[in-house]
């Protein structure tokens, strides 16, 4: 037989097919991520019989037998959650102790927290140039509201509360720790030992001891250290320590980022004349916060999270109102899992969105992506 039956020319090219069917698309997906072999078919069959069981029951509870209506914690009769505090105590919940005429001067804050973070996560946007300076500008917008001045009546830090509480000292201990970390990675790698020395041992006394000790020092201690004509509130001082305390690990995760970076980028940007701070500004530091991401991110959410700790040192946050409204005679023994639940939703939502920001944030950063 002529073997001219089972070739072909150049010419002869065969058309374009698509793929196949179970290959891509969902189909393809699902294949490839949750039965691409028996021990992920195992995990999967596994994972939908435990959903299964814990699901429903929890759909049941949370929301079917519920009651969502009533005055008091008597009056909730169903077998599911008490909803009913909601409509009376969200506020406290979400507010703590601040004047409720004042309300409108939280929210303005938190809605104006979108645009200032928009303008610095994301690229693209219309009148970036303005917007930047805006976020730049926006703690001090923030903390004026907050607080009082030009012309606003002046609310004491001491009524700062509920989950409010924690976006203040969260997000100031974010914003602050990044850049203090950062001096404090370049520090412990100097080549002055004095410099060196110092930023090493406050990395080390830092993450030695934890932070509920370091609370409980700028509660008593602090003060010491400032004249006497300083004086901080309480809100203040915890929020010094926080950011101290996360500037410390955020330290080694920007050394991290250094010892990751090849000597040859040091040795190009001393070739092209540039000073130290012009090569770390403009070639070493962009790299080193790009690998840097998910050290950065994970101490971001960890700092978020260690807000609750300031319960013990007597702020009411979100879990300290929690508590509050679970010893009130009013609702006692009713709502116990209910609030905690609340407060569980409102930080996943907050450390969920930073988490999937960052996964987005990578993958565009990604220079070796095809």
């Amino acid at each position: 037989m002529s073997d001219k039956a089972f070739h072909r020319t150049h010419s002869e090219m065969l058309n374009e097919r698509p793929a196949p069917t179970s290959t891509v698309g969902v189909i393809g997906w699902v294949r490839a991520n949750l039965f691409g072999g028996p021990l992920n078919t195992a995990l999967t069959l596994l994972s939908v019989l435990l959903l299964y069981w814990s699901v429903p029951p929890l759909l049941d509870w949370a929301f079917f037998s519920a009651d969502f209506t009533g005055n008091r914690g008597s009056e909730c009769t169903a077998e599911g959650a008490c909803w009913a505090w909601l409509d009376q105590r969200i506020e406290q919940f979400l507010y703590g102790f601040y004047p409720q005429e004042f309300y409108w001067r939280v929210n303005l804050s938190i809605a104006l927290l979108f645009p200032a973070l928009a303008f610095v996560l994301f690229d693209g946007l219309p009148c970036a140039r303005y917007g930047r300076w805006f976020s730049l500008l926006y703690p001090v917008i923030a903390a004026t509201l907050l607080v009082g001045g030009f012309g606003l009546e002046g609310v004491t830090t001491d009524k700062f509360g509920g989950f409010m509480l924690n976006l203040v000292a969260g997000l100031s201990g974010i914003v602050l720790s990044l850049p203090v970390g950062v001096l404090l990675a370049l520090g412990r790698r100097s080549n002055l030992p004095i410099v060196r020395y110092l930023c090493i041992g406050f990395i080390e006394f830092i993450r030695g001891v934890p932070l509920i000790t370091l609370l409980f020092v700028a509660i008593v201690i602090l003060q010491l250290f400032l004249p006497p004509e300083v004086s901080l509130d309480q809100l203040a001082r915890v929020m010094i320590m926080i950011t101290l305390f996360a500037s410390a690990y955020m330290a080694e995760v920007i050394r991290g980022g250094l010892q990751a970076i090849p000597k040859g980028q040091y040795e190009a940007a001393q070739a092209m004349g540039l000073n130290y701070w012009k090569s770390m500004r403009l070639i070493i530091l962009p790299q080193v916060l790009k690998i840097s991401i998910p050290g950065i991110v994970n101490t971001f959410i960890g700092l978020f999270k260690d807000t609750t700790l300031v319960i013990i040192i007597g702020l009411f946050d979100i879990l300290g109102q929690a508590r509050l409204l679970q010893t009130n005679p009013e609702w006692i023994g009713k709502v116990d899992h209910e609030t905690f639940m609340l407060a569980a939703l409102f930080f996943f939502v907050i450390c969920f969105s930073i988490s999937r920001y960052s996964i987005r944030l990578e993958r565009r950063l990604d220079t070796n992506k095809r």
